[in-house]
């Protein structure tokens, strides 16, 4: 008797006993991914390897349970080897051109022996989730040199445009052996202060025209800058450069500066003349001498990382929160009466935190 004539006599019952045996036998097959040699791993990615350095990204990225304990002793076998570089947030109005100041910033940096990684936020779909991802095209020639490496990686929705990973995915960079660390933000906005709290210095680049600029930019921005860079000044946008600058130094005298014992600077540069770049590098090599010097370097390190920490108890407590059975649905539903006027705010979160 064939297998299909046979199948005719099998009862209703015994079908479905005969397919879960057979998708129990289908799932005996399929593999189980082969555990990271973390060792291994680490070795790789203190080699300076491209390829090993991705690889260790992706997996402290992933949302996998098992690649992120993997993730996570990876980077505890690698932390006694990060923290010597400088690490230097980049953000800027719009049009200021934070992609071409990098590109030609991080070649300057690399033909003077320095090893550059670039981490590029990327602004993530809040419909979607999709994020685009254009860095290395953007900085094309950058991204081809064997000393540099970029990294686009999405917001994902994290308040600042700052991916959640984004700290250890810089410690898994200074492991490899980057020794300037540039991280490029979305844009100018009031989360950047996120940026602020995991790097050294904070560069802000501005275009010419204070005045109309400062119209839509927050006094708390400019505070949070170590330098501000008047940027594209080349051709006929010299003059007003200077004069950018020059007003700039004057409104900085009535801004609390960003960083103790350091007064914040303003100067011009042009990535399209390569002009001003090498005077930015001096002034943050000037600052790390000096934050080193009077202390300011290690407090900053340290509060930040203490400052990490405490965040992500607040992530992980809204993660078990919404993770416990049944919680989603009982926010949704006191939403909803607050909504109605029958429950105030206070009332809904005394409701929904009742023992």
């Amino acid at each position: 008797m064939s297998e299909k004539e046979s199948a005719l006599f099998v009862q209703p019952g015994v079908k479905a006993s005969h397919d879960g045996m057979q998708k129990s036998k289908r799932r005996k097959f399929i593999k189980k991914r082969k555990p990271i040699a973390i060792d291994e791993l680490a070795t790789d990615v203190r080699s300076g390897s491209k390829l090993h350095l991705a690889k260790a990204i992706t997996l402290l990225e992933s949302a996998n349970i098992d690649d992120k304990a993997e993730g996570q002793a990876l980077l505890k076998e690698l932390l006694p080897h990060t923290g010597k570089s400088i690490r230097i947030g980049i953000t800027g109005v719009p049009g200021a051109g934070k992609s071409t100041f990098i590109e030609t910033f991080g070649k300057m940096l690399i033909e003077q022996g320095h090893r550059v990684a670039v981490l590029a936020i990327d602004p993530s779909s809040s419909i979607t989730g999709g994020s685009i991802l254009g860095d290395k095209t953007r900085m094309e020639e950058l991204s081809r040199d064997p000393r540099a490496y970029i990294r686009p990686s999405p917001s994902a929705g994290t308040l600042g445009g700052v991916h959640k990973k984004t700290r250890e995915t810089m410690l898994l960079c200074e492991a490899a052996g980057y020794d300037v660390i540039l991280i490029e933000t979305v844009g100018v906005g009031q989360s950047e202060t996120i940026v602020r709290g995991m790097v050294d210095f904070f560069l802000l680049l501005v275009l010419t025209g204070a005045g109309d600029e400062l119209q839509g930019m927050k006094k708390g921005i400019m505070e949070l800058a170590d330098t501000i860079v008047v940027h594209k000044a080349d051709g006929d946008n010299v003059r007003n450069a200077r004069k950018t600058v020059a007003e700039y130094k004057q409104i900085l005298h009535l801004l609390q500066p960003a960083t103790p014992y350091w007064t914040t600077k303003a100067m011009s540069a042009s990535s399209y003349e390569n002009k001003g770049l090498d005077k930015v590098w001096e002034t943050i090599e000037a600052f790390k001498e000096q934050a080193l010097e009077n202390g300011v370097w290690l407090n900053r390190r340290n509060h930040q990382t203490t400052d990490w920490f405490r965040s992500m108890i607040l992530d992980r407590l809204v993660d078990d929160f919404y993770g416990t059975q049944g919680k989603k649905e009982i926010v949704q539903a006191l939403e909803k009466e607050i909504l109605k006027g029958e429950l105030t705010v206070s009332q809904g979160i005394e409701t929904l935190f009742k023992p």
